[in-house]
Formats: structure tokens, sequence, C-alpha cells
């Protein structure tokens, strides 16, 4: 290319231009550069999204897999019993007259945190009654996943509840500054019992704790009993007392994953009970326990608001976790099922009513039993069948956790200090040493020894309202659905994903786990 430059500067002026197209040309380089390496990124991500679609939804084929059914059924002797093996085929549309459980793999919600129990004075107290040999069994019927149903959670108290031979704190009372603070109690049955129980679940469980009421001195009526409320001067006080609690547990090597504000706040009982409105909660929350807990290096701790029944857990949630202040520390919600003691029935649509609202905060079942106590209905199945509702419903509505109460009692369905005598999933008759597996843990053991945590649940319905069903997908890939049948006829039922269906025959009144 020939350049042509008169006047004075033509040389300088020659110069830069020469300048101006090499720098020109290196800055349309780089610009090129620039772009090619955006459109190569852009596509390999749509390329990798697309990949990443396809697998999800070509993840799970029921094709040429086997459906390990287990059943337990009332007037057989059916318990967790292997009962068929069965095989998928073609099944591209349902009729009217076909019942079915339908399974979508490619819907999923929400992570299995995990299944138990609470761990409480009482029955750490009749587990220290039995024999070595029946403790061993009785270890292994709830925290070893292959011979008993691999219970993953564990709830305990802060100091006493009503399930104890009687009312007890860590401090001396009057103890304002916490300088009297010992867990030496619960150090000759809770705190064995909770060991043996995370080793014999393979040395991890995840294990919180819930308060009954503040000290008698931090309270309005100067009781542990009977309701009354926290006193104001001593909020930064009790705030405190969880926080050595936890570091008092972890000290002895059992790591605390979350607290919960306190137990059941809206129930004035005859045993240890503290009543906070939703407003004196969340204050409490954001102004004392969540700040303190932070303050003390706990600040990864879960805290649980509510702790309390169904009816009421819309409103606890709107005041709580709309005041961003306080639902910063709110891990989430529990809730209990002692809804139906106004009459009715158990109001499960209200936990899908919080998952909707909040789909950021984690729903936990934190408490629940058969109450009214009498040896007679040790067997009645609708006692099970209350546990497999209400699991499948909860589950369904979002809940990532479910806790049951006593994991022991004995054969009065204590000790409780009130006598407030309840049912347990297994009783221990002390005078014969002997344990009673009721229905209620059978029940359970159907999700819990199965679904194992970090499973994701995943899509399920049913064709007829006689059958309840939930499905989940654990990490090695099973999936795993859970099928009630509260009718009082066997069901043939289809379990259908997309055109592939297995039949199966569910008996009266039975719950089956199906494994494939």
């Amino acid at each position: 290319m020939d350049y042509c430059f008169t006047g004075r500067g033509s040389s300088r002026n020659l110069y830069l231009v020469k300048r101006y197209q090499k720098n020109k040309t290196i800055i349309t380089l780089q610009i090129m550069k620039k772009i090619t390496t955006t459109v190569f990124v852009l596509a390999s991500f749509f390329v990798f999204a697309q990949q990443k679609n396809k697998a999800a939804a070509q993840s799970f084929y029921a094709k040429d897999r086997t459906v390990t059914v287990y059943t337990t059924a009332e007037s057989t002797n059916l318990r967790l019993s292997k009962t068929d093996n069965l095989k998928f085929s073609e099944l591209k549309q349902p009729t009217e007259r076909q019942t079915c459980v339908f399974v979508n793999p490619d819907k999923t919600f929400q992570s299995l945190l995990g299944i138990g129990g609470a761990v409480t004075d009482a029955s750490a107290e009749v587990f220290a009654k039995l024999s070595k040999e029946k403790q061993q069994e009785f270890l292994n019927a709830y925290y070893n996943a292959e011979k008993g149903i691999g219970y993953s959670l564990l709830r305990t108290t802060i100091h006493s509840s009503d399930f104890a031979s009687g009312s007890y704190t860590y401090i001396k009372e009057g103890d304002t500054e916490l300088k009297s603070f010992s867990i030496e109690h619960d150090r000759e049955f809770k705190i064995p019992l909770i060991k043996k129980a995370t080793e014999t679940a393979g040395g991890k469980i995840i294990l919180y704790a819930s308060p009954w009421s503040p000290p008698a001195f931090m309270k309005s009526n100067k009781d542990m009993l009977k309701g009354g409320t926290l006193l104001p001067e001593f909020f930064q006080p009790w705030a405190n007392y969880y926080t050595k609690f936890v570091k008092a547990y972890e000290k002895e090597g059992m790591p605390i994953w979350g607290i919960s504000v306190q137990n059941e706040p809206m129930a004035v009982q005859t045993w240890e009970s503290c009543v906070f409105t939703a407003e004196a909660e969340r204050d409490f929350l954001k102004n004392y326990l969540g700040p303190t807990m932070k303050k003390e290096g706990l600040g990864n701790k879960k805290i649980i608001v509510w702790d309390h029944n169904r009816d009421l857990m819309l409103q606890r949630a709107n005041i709580i976790f709309n005041d961003p202040e306080a639902s910063k520390y709110a891990w989430g919600m529990g809730f209990h099922w002692y809804e139906t003691w106004a009459g009715g029935n158990q109001m499960f649509e209200n936990v899908g009513k919080v998952h909707e609202a909040f789909p950021d905060k984690n729903l936990m079942f934190t408490e629940g039993c058969v109450e009214k106590f009498d040896a007679k209905n040790y067997q009645l199945w609708a006692n099970g069948e209350r546990y497999g509702s209400s699991m499948i419903h909860d589950f369904n509505n979002g809940t990532v956790g479910w806790t049951d109460w006593n994991i022991l009692l004995d054969e009065n369905g204590g000790p409780n200090h009130v006598g407030n005598f309840c049912f347990a999933p297994i009783h221990a008759d002390t005078k014969t040493g002997e344990l009673i597996y009721t229905p209620s843990y059978y029940y359970i053991g159907h999700f819990s020894k199965f679904i194992r945590p970090e499973a994701k649940r995943v899509s399920s319905a049913v064709s007829r309202s006689s059958l309840l069903s939930t499905s989940f997908l654990n990490k090695d890939g099973k999936m795993i659905t859970v099928v009630m049948n509260q009718s009082d006829v066997a069901v043939i039922y289809n379990l259908c994903i997309g055109n592939q269906a297995a039949e199966v025959t569910i008996l009266p009144n039975a719950i089956q786990t199906l494994v494939y």
C-alpha cells in the first residue's frame, strides 16, 4: 500500500498512521479473540445444559429393573418382610379401571435430612434397666440400617421434660450468671444412650435439642411447670444457657446440629412449659438467641422455630419469617401432630402452605406420639397407620426431616413425672426384661430403613384415595416408593414410570416399600 503525505510533519504523520493501523489490527484481533472465546463458552454452556437436562431426563429407567417389595400388614405375620420381586413391562396408557401409583423421576423436590426419634430421660432410664443383650437388640433395632430401621436423626431435651423421673436444670436455682452450669445429671443415663446410638448408627447422627422450660426463677410464674413466660431481665441469661448446653455436649464428643427455641410455645401444660407468642419468639430470636449463638462461635448451628402443632404454624411463620432480622437466624420450622386435641383431623395442608409461602425455609417434624397409654393397645393397628399417613403427607408437603418422640418407654408408658403416659414404637417390660415392638415401629421403618439421608423426593401420585404414596431417589440410584393401603380390602395397582409398569398387590390395612 502506498502512503502519500504532503506538508510539514508528514514523516511524523506517517508514523502515527502506521502505529494507528497496527494498534487497530491488534485491537481487532483481541476483540475477535474475546468474541470467539465468548461464543465458545456460551456454546459449551448450552451443550452442557442440554447434556445435563438429557442426562437428568434419562438418569432413571424403569425398564429391566427389578422391584423388590417389602410389606407390613394387619392380621398377618408380615413385618417389613420381603414379599415379592417384580419386573416392569410396557403400559402406555392406564385405563380408568386400573389403580395406579405414578412416579416421575424427572420432577424432584426436597432432600431428606433424616428420620429418627428422641432420646429423653425416660427412654434412657428404661434402657439402663435392660440386660446387655436386650440393650444391643434395641440399639440394632433402631440404629443399624441392616439389622434394624436405620435411624439417622436424634432429638434430645435441654434439661428436663415431662418424660423424666423428675424436673431438673443444669444450674442452681437463682444462678443468673450460670456459674454452676453442669450437665452431670445427663452423664448417668442420657449421654451414654446417645453415644451408643451414635456408634450403632455408624459413628454419625444428626443431633438436635429442645428446651421445655427455663429454670423457675427466670419465669413469670416462678415454676418450670404450668406455662408462664420468660421474664425480660432473663432474656440474655437464658440465651447464654443454650450456648452453655451446646458447648458442654460437644465437649463430651456429641456434635450438636441445631436447637429449637422452645418446645410447644403456645401450650400451658401440667409439665415443663413456657409460653412465647409469635412476636415474643421473634424478638427473643433476633435480639438475644441468634446474636448470642453467633457471638459464641455457634452461628453455624441450625435454629428451629415454633416446634408446636400444625394448626398455628402459618401464623408463626408469617410473624418470624417476614422479619428479616429474625428470619436470618432461623433455619426453618419444626412442627408436631397434636392439633387433633381440639377435634378434627390432622392439618397436613398447613405444612404445604408454609412451604409454599417460604420455600427457602426448611420444615421438620419434631415430635409425635400416640397419647393415652393403655397396654391393651400395644398392637392397635391404627397407631401404626397414624405414623404412615403423617409421614407420607408431611414429606409430600415439603418436610425434610421426621422425628418421633420417645424411642423407648416402659410397660406403663413412662416414666413421666406428671403421669402423662404415652406410647413409643418400642416398649420394655422392665419386669420380664422383654422388648415389645408395636405397629408404629414397623410403619416408621418402611421409610427410615430404605429412604436414606440426602435422598431426593420425586413426584408420586395415586389414582385412588384408598392409597397413599411418596417416593424418593437415593444417592445410590435406587428409587424408593412407599405405598399405604388405608382400606380393609386388598388392592391390585400398577407402579407406573413413563410407559413402564409393574403390577403389585397390597394387602388390606398394609404398608409397602418398593425398592427398584
